[in-house]
């Protein structure tokens, strides 16, 4: 298990996924910088363990969960009142 990392916010984002597009690669878990994700209980249309974020203050928006998903099953969205 990767040791959580503490990074500055970039941005504050409502982190998303569509789980029945999740085919579980994992590659969105493996490659947080910040290791926000982990597998959940729920299996999906699939049959595999989508991702979920850990606890909501982990994200630090960098998108690149949403960025490296091969089905595009992940995507942020800016929480209003934002400005960064």
């Amino acid at each position: 298990m990767k040791p959580v990392v503490k990074r500055k916010k970039i941005a504050e984002v409502e982190w998303n996924v569509i789980e029945d597009f999740c085919k579980g690669c994992n590659f969105c878990i493996e490659f947080c910088p910040v290791d926000a994700l982990e597998e959940s209980e729920k299996l999906n249309a699939k049959g595999v363990h989508p991702p979920r974020l850990k606890n909501e203050d982990a994200c630090i928006g960098c998108g690149l969960c949403e960025r490296i998903c091969p089905e595009l099953a992940i995507f942020l969205q800016k929480k209003e009142g934002e400005n960064r």
